[in-house]
């Protein structure tokens, strides 16, 4: 990257890196790529990467940060978010969506400050240079509170919330490694919206790369939904009726209302953020983020009345054909949290330390 007058100037190599931000796209205009035209063995290096990008996204939840022909690298980008708009699969365009952020927020590390400015820029934050010590801490830049709270409120840790930050005349102090952590939410929710389009029809040899993606993807979903699953709760220690739940939802299968309620309480009350359950059910095909949300947090507790609920009993859940039958640990317990703790000290017994 150059600088002229004070603000950054992309090279070919930042494109390759960060082919979201606006100079790719206009790289990319001179090319006029006609989707017609892709069967043609002069973008089998482009569709190659293009396939591999979602690969590798789908087998390791990272894209490669290594290439070696940038040309290839920018224009392998947006035929790989067709292709995987084209597979129509929600928990395979939030993996791929991840898997490009991850990218960038690892290459953003190892960035220049300046550069670090240019990509901040490309969504419209309030940002600026701030070389502060506290401590042992070196803070890089002051970031507007509305853009921290922004993409702050989808981390998991108590560090990234406004009350633990340094904060002064509105601003946020962070480091370099929590500012691209943060312009990481931001490019995932960039590639998500640019994969919630409709694909029209495709060249053959394009439907046979997405088919291929697609059965890539549905072999590896069930180890992937598990991978995914928060450390410290022990899933071998579920009863019969939230495994069936849980294995049902995953499978991008819907639930009855008291199925949804019951897995829904059962997994916040043994743990699991609100974040993580919404993102359990993102693979049904009548997601409604906002609606989801919204039932899972008044579950939580954290609207309505502000009262936590836990499942309902064993004898209701067999009584709205909840239960798939009982087990011999069913028999000795009357609810699915006694259940829970019950087979995760037998667990931790046998096992020390084992998790599933």
């Amino acid at each position: 990257m150059t600088e002229v007058e004070g603000r950054p100037v992309f090279t070919e190599r930042d494109m390759a890196k960060y082919p979201f931000i606006s100079k790719a796209a206009e790289y990319m205009k001179p090319l006029d790529i006609d989707i017609n035209e892709l069967s043609s063995s002069d973008y089998d290096k482009i569709l190659e990467r293009a396939e591999n990008r979602i690969k590798e996204a789908i087998l390791y939840n990272l894209v490669n940060k290594e290439w070696s022909n940038d040309a290839v690298e920018i224009s392998s980008f947006p035929i790989a978010v067709m292709i995987v708009a084209a597979a129509d699969d929600s928990f395979l365009k939030r993996r791929y969506a991840l898997a490009e952020a991850k990218r960038v927020s690892d290459l953003l590390k190892d960035e220049r400050d300046e550069i670090i400015m240019g990509i901040a820029e490309r969504f419209n934050w309030k940002i600026r240079p701030a070389r502060i010590h506290v401590g042992s801490l070196t803070y890089d830049f002051a970031l507007h509170f509305t853009d921290f709270l922004k993409n702050a409120t989808f981390i998991q840790d108590k560090k990234w919330k406004l009350v633990n930050r340094l904060v002064s005349n509105g601003e946020v102090y962070l480091t370099k490694s929590e500012t691209s952590r943060l312009l990481e939410e931001e490019v995932r929710r960039y590639v998500e919206g640019k994969l919630d389009t409709k694909v029209g029809l495709l060249p053959q040899s394009i439907t046979d790369r997405v088919d291929r993606l697609k059965h890539l993807f549905m072999e590896k979903r069930g180890k992937i939904r598990f991978e995914e699953f928060p450390k410290g709760l022990v899933i071998a220690a579920f009863p019969p009726c939230i495994k069936k739940s849980y294995d049902t939802i995953a499978s991008g299968h819907g639930l009855s209302h008291i199925g949804r309620f019951a897995l829904t309480s059962f997994l916040i009350s043994i743990g699991m953020s609100v974040e993580n359950v919404v993102d359990l059910f993102r693979s049904l095909s009548d997601f409604d983020e906002r609606m989801t949300r919204y039932q899972v947090e008044h579950i939580a507790g954290g609207r309505g009345s502000r009262t936590k609920y836990i499942p309902p009993r064993c004898d209701t859940l067999r009584t709205h054909g909840v239960c798939p039958g009982m087990n011999e640990v069913c028999k000795r317990i009357r609810h699915p949290l006694a259940y829970y703790r019950r087979k995760l000290r037998t667990i931790r017994t046998e096992a020390p330390g084992e998790r599933a």
